[in-house]
């Protein structure tokens, strides 16, 4: 599985962006696909997760939850993380993942910057 993130920039406190994941290869075997992210310093953290399943079930962590939307376009491949409301804090590098049964597949990072 191979993964292409994109959509990282610099934002004001309160802007928004929208990153997308375009995934390839072996997609069948994806269990679920979502966003980590690292601050400087800082360990990696995950952001936000959607499933393979009929119901596309999300879950997304406590600093996000609310200002932050996963989802998904199967025809495209693609994971979309809409992100609103954004402050300070989230500056990071994002980066996306996918979880197969026996595999783990990282993304290259997008930067993500939020200052005034």
């Amino acid at each position: 599985v191979q993964l292409q993130a994109s959509g990282g920039g610099s934002v004001q406190p309160g802007g928004s962006l929208n990153l997308s994941c375009a995934a390839s290869g072996n997609i069948v075997s994806i269990i679920h696909v979502g966003w980590y992210r690292q601050a400087p310093g800082k360990q990696r953290d995950l952001v936000a997760s959607i499933y393979s399943d009929s119901d596309s079930t999300t879950a997304y962590a406590g600093p996000v939850k609310g200002r932050f939307t996963i989802s998904r376009d199967t025809a495209k491949n693609t994971v979309y993380l809409q992100m609103n409301t954004l402050k300070p804090e989230d500056t990071a590098v994002y980066y996306c993942y996918a979880r197969a049964r026996s595999q783990f597949y990282w993304g290259q990072g997008t930067l993500v910057t939020v200052s005034s």
